[in-house]
């Protein structure tokens, strides 16, 4: 893949407005925190999400997707400067990837 391909379809990467946007994702990230769900296959997610924003508050979260999704940082090392374990930045990071491309299939259709 060439350098200047986006590694994740989101919007700050592509400039596709069809793509979501960093805050469409940390958007679904705080309301599946808030109202997770309990019949999904993806539900480990919500609780995951729900802990860590509730130890760690919204905007390192925030701050880790960015890094993530739109810097392309590692999962572990998107920690960096925060008050967060980088086991938290996989989990943010893996539960973000997910989100987005939750948010692209549904913009899709």
């Amino acid at each position: 893949m060439p350098a200047s391909e986006p590694l994740y379809d989101i919007r700050e990467r592509t400039g596709n407005p069809d793509h979501a946007s960093v805050d469409d994702v940390v958007d679904l990230v705080v309301e599946r925190a808030q109202n997770p769900r309990d019949d999904h296959d993806d539900a480990h997610f919500d609780t995951v999400m729900a802990t860590t924003i509730d130890i760690y508050g919204t905007e390192p979260v925030r701050t880790v997707i960015h890094r993530v999704l739109v810097n392309n940082e590692p999962f572990r090392t998107a920690t960096n400067d925060l008050e967060l374990r980088n086991v938290d930045g996989v989990r943010i990071g893996t539960a973000a990837s997910w989100f987005l491309d939750e948010l692209n299939t549904q913009n899709d259709g």
